[in-house]
């Protein structure tokens, strides 16, 4: 019987080292879990916005580089980081690093709302240094809840913020909690008090000076006058007084 013969070196399977790629692959793993990792290696890895979420995902298990801020806020930020890492580093922010996080630009809406929640959520527990710095450069979301704020310098500096949109401070205004300062402040305001939402706004507030009421009431059609009253928390003697001023149009208010 004749024996099978032996296969030829080119018919045997190959059984060498991984392909470069793979290999590639497996040192590149490693590496982003190494402890020596440098933070400027970590950031320009994430600088890619076409990294993959996986090499994302093991950046974020590097125990070393997690600690560093600029990398956490780099791998919260990044396009393809899982949304559960994400939102865990978010939860972890300190005050300022939420902030710049809520302004980055290219950040998921959905992850910058998160961010600016957590520092309304904390507004009652920072100081008033940090409160003062948020009212000035913070989203507008933060700017508005400060509109609440009991020191007049924070609210002053909300007020100013560029950021701060018309219909949340529309919504402050219809609060029964809006300041009697921050009401007045807004009727002389020489940004707001020109808009006319916020005007509409003024004229349902109670608190808003009878001068400023007038003169909002007067630039109205009647028809939008008398519904604006109709509704309007002004005091009845103001009400009144606006019916005299504004003479010959009968209101039903």
């Amino acid at each position: 019987m004749n024996e099978e013969p032996y296969p030829s070196a080119s018919e045997l399977p190959e059984l060498v080292p991984q392909p470069a790629a793979a290999r590639d692959f497996v040192a590149e793993g490693e590496a982003l879990l190494s402890d020596e990792l440098t933070e400027d290696l970590a950031l320009a890895q994430l600088n890619d916005r076409g990294l993959s979420a996986e090499v994302v995902e093991r950046l974020a298990r590097n125990a070393a580089v997690l600690k560093l801020r600029k990398v956490r806020r780099a791998i919260a930020a990044h396009p393809h980081a899982p949304r559960h890492i994400s939102l865990k580093l978010i939860r972890e922010f300190y005050t300022f690093d939420l902030m710049q996080f809520a302004l980055t630009p290219g950040v998921a809406a959905d992850l910058k709302r998160a961010a600016s929640e957590l520092l309304v959520s904390r507004l009652a527990s920072i100081t008033l240094g940090e409160r003062l710095s948020l009212a000035r450069r913070a989203s507008g979301s933060v700017a508005a809840s400060l509109l609440l704020d009991q020191e007049n310098r924070v609210w002053q500096t909300a007020l100013e913020n560029s950021r701060l949109p018309e219909a949340a401070l529309v919504r402050i205004l219809t609060r029964s909690t809006a300041g009697a300062a921050l009401v007045e402040a807004v009727s002389h305001h020489a940004k707001w008090s020109l808009r006319h939402e916020v005007r509409l706004a003024l004229l349902r507030n109670a608190r808003t000076p009878a001068s400023r009421a007038l003169e909002f009431a007067r630039a109205l059609p009647p028809a939008q006058r008398r519904d604006v009253l109709h509704s309007s928390h002004l005091p009845e003697k103001v009400k009144i007084y606006l019916k005299k001023e504004l003479g010959k149009q009968r209101f039903q208010v």
